[in-house]
């Protein structure tokens, strides 16, 4: 078996990605390039792709199958930018990866501490040497009300940090858990938007969930509320979002995932005019924080997001299953 390797980062999934080939008996080549039509051939003679959040479309699917591709795996837990339906229509599996929820939990916690200790004035208004107090009176999150929205490994384990901050936490996912009704009081969608302070989103990216909070959700959160999303940029209209921060209806955000980021992370754009507008409107307001949907970068995660897309696609190869097939 042969694996390609599409868009991988030299220092650091590469030496992983070594070592779980070597222990597996895996031949695999690999760039540094996203791919595209004009460099698919570059993985002629391969049997099996792992990609990154980069589009794959039904016209480079098609390209990788006449090549002879019959697997994809992508070093992400999420694959919405994977046309799935077209590259099972070709016979092709595919699968995402998995990793320790800590990563992303320990950073959503950032993002909430950040987000009301107005973390993002603080420290601009320091580089300029203005050491005021005035506005940027901060919130202790043990005092909030914080509310879940999707209870599966991450948003569970936020739900086990916030334990130690004494926070009350509200909970929402369709299917409950009953490990986490002892740490978390599962309710509506809207009676959870109306009582948090604060709200992180752990939603997965299905289609379902697209603008999951809008508009009308958003008119539910208190006025000195913050929304926090380091799940999927496509829960939330950032259009609305936008306006609720203008308008003044909403206290805050913190996202490390945005709307339309496809082309931006993780890439180096210092020298371009960037078309992404709604992107450079939340930069500029004082009172939102964005990242770079970085919030897995731990060196335990990156190390299993490339060894569980190695063992998917080896599975996928002897014709076995596996817990990372996209279902």
């Amino acid at each position: 078996m042969k694996i390609f390797a599409f868009a991988l980062r030299p220092f650091d999934e590469l030496a992983y990605l070594e070592r779980a080939c070597h222990e597996l008996n895996i031949e695999f080549d690999w760039t540094s390039e996203y791919p595209t039509l004009e460099n698919a051939s570059l993985a002629a003679g391969a049997d099996a792709l792992t990609i990154i959040t980069n589009p794959m479309t039904a016209e480079l699917l098609d390209r990788y199958h006449e090549l002879g591709i019959r697997a994809i795996a992508t070093r992400s837990i999420g694959y919405d930018h994977i046309d799935v339906n077209h590259a099972r229509s070709l016979g092709m599996r595919v699968a995402h990866a998995a990793y320790p929820p800590e990563g992303v939990a320990d950073y959503t916690i950032m993002l909430m501490l950040m987000a009301l200790r107005r973390a993002k004035q603080v420290f601009r208004h320091a580089g300029v040497q203005n050491f005021g107090l005035e506005g940027k009176l901060g919130r202790s999150l043990g005092s909030c009300t914080v509310g879940v929205v999707g209870t599966g490994a991450i948003g569970s384990c936020v739900i086990r940090e916030l334990a130690g901050f004494g926070c009350r936490v509200l909970a929402c996912d369709p299917f409950p858990r009953d490990d986490v009704r002892a740490q978390a009081e599962y309710v509506e969608l809207e009676e959870l938007l109306s009582e948090s302070d604060v709200a992180t989103l752990h939603a997965p990216g299905l289609a379902e969930n697209r603008h999951m909070i809008g508009a009308t959700e958003l008119a539910l959160m208190k006025p000195d509320a913050v929304l926090i999303n380091a799940a999927r940029g496509m829960l939330v209209d950032t259009d609305a979002l936008i306006t609720a921060l203008e308008q003044g209806r909403l206290g805050g955000a913190a996202l490390d995932t945005i709307e339309h980021e496809a082309g931006l992370y993780y890439l180096d754009r210092s020298h371009d005019v960037l078309a992404n507008r709604e992107r450079a409107i939340l930069m500029a307001l004082p009172n939102v924080v964005v990242s770079p949907h970085m919030a897995f970068y731990t060196a335990e995660d990156v190390e299993q997001m490339v060894r569980t897309n190695v063992e998917a696609l080896l599975a996928f190869s002897s014709g076995e299953g596996t817990p990372y097939e996209v279902r």
